[in-house]
């Protein structure tokens, strides 16, 4: 017999210390597929296909194998070697079959088409022409959800699961007759005659090797990534290592020289430290000032101030697959867990809940700021599960975050308060969406940003958010402007044309006001955007209200003075917020606010605080716990809540004769009759006096008044005292 194809039985997931593989499956040119152990004793032989078994493959679990054949059959085996179904018969040979992410998909070729079939009986097909020439090979990566294809075309491409190009390459001289992406989605490797390429997972190059080795037929990552081994047609293997992978941070470029080695420039005065490994490195992070670097055993991290004495300590796990840093500390992911440890070393938490596949996790769906941890769910994905960092406990009362579409990517806001913690996410339709982290029983809102948008970042020292939409690139200078008015949010924008970004582009890094986008051929771009927006953050945060407004006059800008305006309004500084909705002409809010600072009570002025924000429901709450409760009904008539407003009086037992006197009133202003059946209930045999009813009203203001005033006395002796 001749072998064509193996794949090892998948290592077992979140299992400490990963064992072994401890078999592997063979298919060959005589129709069967052979179940081996790692000694070389051959435990199953089975009759799979007529002509050769082109290739088999384990899914994920280990719990079913797939194998494809010259005789145009997909079939699926139980891991002992049992026939569970013919999943597809067709009249061309099928080359290659990858399962999609989770087991529940199948991707297999038919000469120019990638169908993918469901395991589902009657769920639907899809199936596309990918290439122009008989397609040779596929892979699907379980974290990213991209689809790899190579062909006779002498093209690979690259697709999103619902079959769309995101990216084609230039034909080559020779097909392509392999592909095969790294366990972490980030690269992926290609091969073909005397031909080995290394790609980024939007599908450029970073480097291409020629190696005289004839076609490399198939390529097999390490588990960790950092390596590759190519089947050549020449009867020899090549290896492959991935070395200068490049980090940089203000002004700090580190570069991996060799598998143990480290370069860091600092590109201010050119001085050069190496770093030394003692085993292969495999991941790394630099941000916040320090430099966070697994290897194979062992965790480094370094401070910028300091690159001789990094604090070392022992890996839990083994392969680490990401690494997160906020400002206080890091996160790590590997097969058994989330971990997260502060910048001196010491263990802080392990967040977990049911079904959590670490595996699948990367950049877009977690992110960490120093007190909450965020992680997508891959079972239900409009899901977001909220940790608590320092205890690894679900947030607040455990209520989980779950939105009406699919979530694409997730990020936190790095600075300011706890309680004001916000999350942005871009869900399936490309909607950007924002929202509270601290969800205390009432339902929070889920409040819509911008659309097309494909991919977004927090900055790294003031809350400012930036995104690339459809043909722009723009930046929320006060995204919580959405929650205190949302008519000014279009003022607190600043948007710049994005076509020189290419199609794809997507955003490194935020730092400071430095936001640099990686276009599609891989070159990176720099946008440096105003300053002055994060200074007056810091203003606001340390409440400088006189220096916020200088800085606004001194800047002479619209956008600063909607994001003053937002930002005095959040913080019920009513001074500021007069002068700021002045500066960008909102008469009619001035108004308002001069008529609240005129309020005699501290709850009133709050209650039309937080009407003016849109809050009703609240400024209600605030009055009725004030027992203010004529002012509650007053708010519920200025809004024309009827309903709620007699609702109230009766519930009260007071100010009836007010709510229908308003209602008659009202009603007569637009000639029209009473229908509410309340209404008329209520109204039966009432004379309306508005002598007394104003006279009612005057008091309820004089009681308030005086109310207040015994509250700023009672306080000033208690002072005293």
């Amino acid at each position: 017999m001749y072998p064509i194809d193996l794949h090892w039985f998948p290592k077992s997931i979140g299992v400490k210390k990963q064992t072994q593989a401890e078999s592997f499956v063979l298919t060959s040119s005589d129709g069967k597929f052979h179940l081996i152990s790692k000694l070389g004793r051959v435990e199953k032989s089975v009759e799979a296909h007529c002509g050769a078994v082109l290739a088999g493959r384990w899914n994920y679990e280990g719990t079913a194998l797939i194998t494809v054949g010259e005789d145009g059959q997909v079939k699926i085996w139980s891991k002992t070697g049992m026939l569970r179904s013919t999943l597809a018969q067709q009249g061309t040979p099928v080359y290659s079959v990858a399962w999609g992410p989770d087991s529940e998909k199948v991707l297999y070729t038919a000469g120019k088409q990638l169908i993918i079939k469901p395991l589902q009986p009657n769920a639907k097909i899809l199936q596309w022409k990918a290439h122009d020439g008989i397609i040779l090979k596929v892979d699907w990566n379980s974290v990213n959800d991209l689809i790899l294809s190579a062909g006779e075309d002498c093209k690979y491409k690259v697709w999103d699961s619902y079959g769309r190009l995101l990216y084609s390459s230039q034909p080559h001289e020779h097909p392509i007759t392999s592909v095969a992406w790294a366990p972490d989605g980030e690269l992926f490797a290609v091969g073909s005659f005397h031909t080995l390429r290394l790609c980024d997972k939007t599908g450029w190059s970073y480097a291409l090797e020629k190696p005289n080795t004839g076609s490399i037929f198939n390529i097999a990552w390490s588990i960790d990534g950092t390596q590759i081994a190519g089947a050549c047609g020449n009867g020899q293997v090549v290896f492959a290592h991935v070395v200068e992978q490049r980090w940089e941070w203000k002004n700090f470029e580190v570069t991996l020289t060799k598998r143990r080695t480290m370069q860091v420039r600092n590109v201010l005065n050119d001085a050069v430290d190496l770093l030394e490994f003692r085993d292969r490195v495999i991941k790394a992070s630099l941000n916040y000032g320090h430099l966070v670097v697994s290897t194979s055993l062992q965790c480094y991290v370094f401070s910028t101030k300091n690159w001789n004495t990094p604090l070392i300590f022992d890996l839990k796990e083994g392969t680490v697959s990401l690494i997160l840093q906020a400002e206080r500390h890091f996160l790590l992911v590997d097969g058994g867990g989330i971990y997260l440890y502060s910048y001196e070393g010491r263990f802080i938490s392990s967040p977990k809940f049911p079904g959590m596949r670490t595996d699948i996790l990367n950049a877009q769906t977690v992110s960490l700021s120093n007190d909450t941890i965020a992680i997508k769910d891959k079972a239900d994905e409009k899901i977001i599960f909220l940790f608590e960092a320092s205890t690894g406990k679900p947030l607040g009362d455990g209520k989980i975050l779950s939105h009406k579409n699919e979530i694409l990517e997730i990020a936190l806001d790095q600075k300011g308060l706890t309680n004001e913690r916000k999350i942005a996410f871009i869900d399936k339709n490309r909607d950007l969406y924002i929202t509270s982290v601290k969800r205390f029983g009432k339902e929070e809102q889920i409040i819509k940003l911008g659309t097309m948008v494909h991919t977004l970042a927090w900055c790294d020292t003031s809350n400012i958010l930036c995104g690339l939409q459809d043909t722009r690139f723009t930046v929320w200078y006060y995204p919580n402007t959405v929650y205190v008015d949302r008519d000014i949010l279009p003022k607190t924008l600043f948007e710049k044309d994005a076509s020189e970004f290419s199609k794809n582009p997507h955003i490194v890094s935020f730092v400071g006001n430095q936001v640099t986008i990686r276009r599609a051929d891989g070159s990176l771009v720099h946008i440096s955007i105003s300053p002055y927006p994060a200074i007056l953050h810091e203003y606001v945060s340390s409440s400088k209200w006189e220096d916020a407004v200088r800085l606004c006059r001194f800047v002479k800008e619209q956008t600063m003075w909607a994001c003053l305006a937002a930002m005095s309004v959040a913080n019920r500084d009513m001074t500021t917020a007069e002068i700021a909705y002045a500066s960008i002409g909102e008469i009619d809010k001035v108004q308002y606010i001069n008529s609240i600072k005129d309020l005699p009570s501290k709850e009133s002025k709050m209650a039309h605080m937080l009407m003016f924000s849109g809050n009703i429901q609240e400024a209600e709450m605030v009055l009725l716990q004030a027992g203010l409760i004529y002012q509650a009904i007053q708010i519920n008539i200025n809004l024309y809540n009827w309903e709620r407003a007699l609702e109230l009086a009766v519930k009260h037992k007071t100010h009836v004769d007010t709510v229908l006197a308003y209602r008659q009133k009202f009603l007569e202003t637009f000639g029209k009759q009473e229908t509410n059946k309340r209404y008329l209930q209520y109204a039966e045999g009432l004379q309306v006096d508005w002598e007394k009813i104003k006279a009612k009203i005057e008091m309820e203001i004089t009681k308030e008044r005086e109310r207040s005033s015994s509250n700023i006395t009672g306080k000033s002796l208690s002072s005293k005292h």
